[in-house]
């Protein structure tokens, strides 16, 4: 950093004075642009370079063009790959042994990174880059990803000086839940207009790029492009997914037996690799039903249509580097946050909501149903047989410490430097590692403070070296790993890993060992033949879990009803005292969204009411889940959308009154799952009681005053204009929540009812 002290001479006149002007901060000469492009949840074999049959000639052209790396591992899980790509610590030191979801009352589970933990973005802008970050952030919790703030943990006060992207960990690929800089925003288009947030956010990308570029031409840029793409929703255009019409009808196990042939005839694997075996989440294609073969082909379709799509969109970007100059000075960084996931359940889940909302798996969809899979009235995610061929050849999935969980496809692309072009790099690299390549890629010196707070030493070693050196052992001596009470810890080539998913305590998890220099794919377990070798590795996990803040550990989300355990295995801190949110008219969409699940409230509109006046005065989730109260044919209503799978619907019994009156919806909690509701004119009942089950009113973003906050949560009023919005005039919504016994007595309470299920 400059040293901004004046050094002029200041005199009583400006006329003997001597000017002084600060150094801007500039980067190292030659410094290269730097760009992240981040997959989400792509397996190790899902991209063409790395023996996918799903073509994608714009990422394979990167591979051609660059390096790419076959032994490089992440997390295993988002946001916390995601805060080491950012910081360069291990996850569990930065409080992201979990999803950035909620604190959970830990250091290592708190999921807000301290500001002594300097990000990336923090340095290069110090350093004189321009930075921009545009996509899925992940990075701060949900309670804190409201109009209102508080805006510590978003991207503009983490070192980024432009966001165009959404916060939370997956959003609509049709209906995003955006934000621009610190403002939410709508989409500027529908998807009936063609939008599809992939391209959107290259779109920006490239306005970034090109403007600055523009303004300050020798200036670098760090990029960090965190597409949605390919988490679920699988969305995609209807013209793309048609691309890939009977392309899977073979099934996952042929699909994975071609992917790997391809893989050894590209020389991805190492000649002694093995296939892996099937799991038990992955249920053989022979034994399912002709229905269940199609609506599971369906579910890849519309994965490989999203897949394409995006890869066309990136292939957009990298030709607009090209267009400008600026593609040969580019140090292009293109990764996966983890391998594929298996969480669509037994069937493939229609809407993953079931996730935030039930321990229950979705079931088969209809033919109804079918033809929806994809589209803007989905919310998709294939089965766990297409996660474990998305991961070929490698052994289970995202969650998992094996390797198909946390081995990704990495690609390092940069023509001014890297001559050997099209080549592979074996050496073992983990995601802490590419913070000090950038560094030492741009000439800038590990720092010793960032942002004026002093830095711990990070456990990462540059990869730079391999750029000139294919052959060169790997720097990296080891590394830990831990998701979910999953484990395991790699050194000089051994790898121990212990699969806490089927294990009742972490004292009786049961430890493998593989020699992975030898067995690439983890086919033989040399636990009982090398004990010594295995004691040796579990007595260092437990060193590094101490050196590292792993504990506590949080159980696994997979181990019970095929992964649908979100609600029942994490623990959320006690919900705000508040009982009682006013929500005024002309207020930004996604307010902070009240917790009511198995709670009694009221919703209560004051409005000035006027014959013909229509439209929502209050909604919360989309439609794919939630609720709203509208005004329609003279009638109040209350619409509630179980994702997507059940509507419960109450509607007024009279003609609205005109003139200022207090329109409302009252619901009396009985006990977990269910309750009785009502439509209220001026606090009296206007309608009949109509009772609500799988009343767990639980979205997680999206709140709309005066109009749906994005799609229309009565799926029929998906072609009003303007969102729904009210006609008339309202002057605020106000949520009264109750809580008839203590918090702890009603976690109790759920609990005890969740026993007796």
């Amino acid at each position: 950093m400059s040293d901004d002290t004046f050094k002029g001479v200041i005199k009583t006149s400006i006329l003997d004075s001597t000017p002084w002007w600060p150094e801007k901060p500039h980067a190292p000469e030659g410094a290269p642009n730097v760009l992240y492009i981040l997959l989400d949840d792509t397996g190790y074999s899902q991209l063409g370079c790395y023996g996918s049959l799903i073509p994608t000639p714009n990422m394979d052209a990167l591979a051609a063009d660059g390096i790419r790396f076959t032994d490089f591992n992440t997390c295993a899980l988002c946001s916390p790959t995601r805060s080491c790509l950012m910081t360069g610590y291990n996850s569990h030191t930065t409080g992201y042994g979990f999803l950035s979801a909620t604190d959970m009352g830990y250091p290592n589970l708190s999921g807000r990174i301290d500001k002594k933990y300097g990000f990336l973005s923090e340095v290069l802008r110090e350093n004189g880059y321009a930075t921009f970050c545009v996509g899925k952030w992940h990075l701060c919790n949900e309670s804190e990803m409201t109009c209102a703030g508080p805006f510590d943990h978003w991207p503009l006060s983490r070192g980024f000086e432009r966001f165009y992207g959404f916060l939370n960990g997956a959003t609509n690929q049709f209906y995003p839940e955006l934000v621009q800089d610190n403002t939410m925003i709508d989409p500027p288009a529908s998807p009936d207009e063609g939008y599809h947030l992939s391209a959107d956010l290259i779109d920006h990308a490239i306005r970034y790029i090109g403007t600055e570029k523009s303004v300050y031409p020798d200036k670098p840029f760090f990029c960090y492009l965190a597409l949605g793409a390919m988490h679920s929703p699988h969305h995609a255009p209807a013209e793309y997914m048609e691309k890939f019409k009977g392309f899977f009808d073979e099934g996952y196990e042929v699909y994975r037996e071609k992917v790997f042939a391809r893989q050894k005839e590209l020389g991805i694997l190492p000649e002694n690799a093995e296939l892996t075996g099937i799991n038990r989440w992955a249920r053989p294609w022979g034994e399912l039903s002709d229905w269940e073969k199609k609506v599971f082909a369906r579910y890849m379709e519309a994965f490989a249509g999203f897949l394409n799509y995006t890869d066309e969109q990136i292939g957009r970007l990298i030709a607009f580097l090209k267009e400008i100059g600026q593609y040969d000075n580019t140090m292009i960084v293109f990764m996966s946050d983890n391998g594929a996931a298996p969480c669509g359940g037994k069937y493939g889940a229609l809407s993953e909501l079931y996730h935030i909302n039930t321990d229950r798996e979705p079931g088969l969809v209809n033919e109804k149903q079918y033809e929806s899979i994809g589209g803007p009235e989905s919310y998709p995610l294939y089965p766990p047989g297409w996660a474990w061929a998305g991961n070929t050849p490698l052994k289970l999935y995202k969650h998992w410490i094996h390797n198909g969980g946390v081995k990704v496809p990495c690609i390092v692309t940069w023509p001014d430097r890297i001559k050997d072009k099209g080549s592979y790099r074996r050496q073992f690299h983990y995601v802490t590692d590419l913070w000090p390549t950038v560094l030492e890629a741009a000439g800038i010196p590990m720092p010793e403070k960032v942002c004026g707070y002093e830095q711990e030493e990070r456990p990462g070693v540059s990869m730079c070296y391999t750029f000139d050196n294919p052959d060169e052992p790997t720097h990296k001596k080891m590394q830990y790993f831990e998701v979910e009470g999953n484990r395991g810890i790699w050194k000089d080539g051994w790898k121990a890993v212990a699969n806490h998913v089927d294990s009742p305590s972490f004292d009786e998890d049961v430890w493998e060992l593989y020699h992975v220099d030898e067995d690439f794919c983890e086919t033989k377990d040399l636990a009982q033949v090398y004990p010594e070798k295995l004691k040796e590795l579990v007595d260092l996990w437990w060193q590094e879990a101490g050196k590292y803040g792993v504990f506590p550990m949080l159980e696994s989300i997979m181990t019970r009803r095929n992964g649908f355990t979100f609600g029942s295995q994490v623990k959320l801190p006690p919900p705000p005292l508040t009982q009682h949110f006013a929500y005024y008219a002309g207020m930004e969409i996604n307010a902070p969204i009240p917790r009511l699940k198995n709670k009694s409230f009221r919703i209560n509109a004051q409005v000035d009411y006027k014959p013909g006046d229509e439209g929502v005065l209050f909604a919360c989730g989309f439609n794919i889940g939630g609720y709203a109260l509208y005004v329609e044919d003279r009638k109040l209503c209350f619409h509630y959308n179980y994702v997507a799978e059940a509507e419960t619907e109450v509607l007024s019994e009279i003609p609205l009154p005109e003139g200022k009156h207090e329109f409302g919806f009252a619901f009396d909690y009985e006990e977990p799952g269910s309750g009785i509701g009502y439509i209220t004119v001026d606090g009296i009942p206007a309608g009949e009681k109509i009772r609500f089950n799988d009343t767990g009113f639980m979205v997680k973003s999206c709140i709309g005053i005066g109009r749906y906050a994005s799609s229309a949560v009565k799926r029929s009023h998906k072609t009003k204009p303007d969102y729904y919005a009210y006609t008339g005039d309202y002057s605020r919504v106000d949520l009264f929540i109750g809580t008839p016994e203590t918090i702890q007595d009603q976690l109790d309470a759920i609990e005890l009812h969740r026993d007796a299920e």
